[in-house]
């Protein structure tokens, strides 16, 4: 909203400052301060308002050190991360632009699939929250949304760099190196130099005209990293500050892929793919990351207030969207690295566990217990000394990822 007011005040009235509102870097700079300062200073109120509704958390006995304690700490935390990012963004950000509007869907959508689960746990007395059918249909249901937005919508085009001998250089020395923007459905594969997947060529094998069935293949894409990253951030927030500084590390990362991404002085500097419009993803990524990094603030141990599934389920679906969005999609086993290890965990302990059961007649396990952060504690390792080191984890992650857009 201020983004168009300060245009129009610059074009009717030559307000002096005003133009610094058509800087990205400048909103995106403002947008997370903004949210950091909401979280921080807003969240205290939300989680005592939480604290007087009784929304407090029910702890299952897993034998795990500090768990007794944890009992009735306030959950549904996740709305401070969902309020502190959608104010900034609707405050500052292009809100005619496709990314944001499927960014702010992809919030609200995934933020009240966690609301339903977080209310039957608490206010049904149900521990099991919303049964696991209906939070995986949500999960598709965004991921065929979102699909279908990116593939059909017009303002979603990338630009092709052209062969050297189709570059023209202009009269001011300025040179096009860029095709026109056009629909596509390609993604970057990390590592290689020539890095281009297109998802439309898993039908090459209906013949001729085979394109135009892209779709098909695309929101399935989709559909499945949605469902899959969301999940492991549902399972990655299991004790306090893990899911939340972990995924501030990812959007960090994200921002900065987005940024490049919108540049075209940039793509064309590190041979990237250039994606008109997407630079303006890196306003409301960088107020997610302020929301993330100011819920931190009562997240951390001991913690004054959980996520809940209200929180997780949102992160992992933004997580997942703006990868997607920004054709970095290949790149979250190493970026979400995190995630993808929790979700393993299980994976790889529910398998185990069933054909050992199968095979021996007895069960065996491969961890203590599983998600991953679990069999640490279990190693009666301080929950606070997991959660800094999976931090630093992510962070090696984040910069390998980052490293990847030279590393060919």
């Amino acid at each position: 909203m201020l983004y168009y007011l300060f245009q129009y005040l610059e074009q009717e009235f030559s307000l002096t400052g005003a133009s610094v509102f058509r800087f990205i870097t400048f909103r995106a700079a403002s947008a997370f301060i903004l949210s950091l300062l909401i979280s921080a200073i807003y969240g205290k109120r939300i989680i005592n308002f939480l604290r007087k509704q009784q929304v407090g958390e029910s702890i299952r006995d897993l034998g795990l050190d500090g768990q007794v304690e944890k009992a009735g700490t306030p959950t549904m935390g996740g709305i401070i991360i969902i309020l502190a990012t959608l104010i900034p963004v609707l405050l500052l950000a292009k809100l005619n632009n496709i990314y944001i509007i499927i960014l702010i869907i992809t919030t609200i959508w995934m933020g009240l699939i966690g609301f339903a689960d977080d209310y039957i746990k608490v206010f049904k007395k149900d521990k099991g929250g919303l049964k696991g059918k209906f939070k995986v249909l949500g999960q598709v249901g965004l991921g065929v949304i979102v699909g279908s937005m990116l593939y059909f919508h017009p303002n979603v085009t990338i630009k092709e760099q052209l062969p050297a001998e189709q570059q023209v250089v202009k009269q001011n020395g300025s040179k096009i190196v860029y095709g026109d923007a056009h629909k596509s459905t390609k993604t970057t594969i990390p590592f290689l130099k020539d890095n281009e997947l297109d998802y439309a060529k898993a039908l090459s094998f209906l013949g001729g005209g085979y394109e135009k069935y892209g779709w098909i293949v695309f929101i399935f894409v989709v559909v499945f990293i949605v469902t899959g990253i969301s999940n492991g951030a549902n399972l990655t927030d299991g004790i306090d500050g893990l899911a939340a500084g972990s995924s501030a590390i990812m959007v960090i990362a994200l921002a900065i892929f987005a940024w490049v991404s919108g540049n075209i002085i940039f793509a064309n500097y590190l041979d990237v793919m250039y994606i008109p419009n997407s630079g303006e993803m890196t306003v409301f990524i960088l107020a997610f990351a302020g929301a993330l990094i100011g819920f931190l603030w009562y997240n951390t141990f001991p913690a004054q207030v959980f996520m809940g599934d209200t929180g997780s389920l949102t992160i992992g679906g933004i997580i997942a969207v703006i990868a997607i969005a920004i054709r970095k999609e290949l790149l979250l086993p190493i970026l979400a690295g995190i995630f993808v290890v929790e979700n393993l965990s299980v994976i790889l302990q529910v398998f185990w566990f069933k054909f050992t059961r199968k095979k021996y007649g007895v069960g065996r396990r491969i961890f203590k217990m599983a998600p991953l952060h679990h069999h640490y504690q279990k190693l009666n390792y301080h929950e606070s000394k997991i959660v800094v080191r999976f931090w630093i984890v992510g962070v090696l992650f984040a910069v390998f990822a980052i490293v990847t857009l030279k590393l060919r």
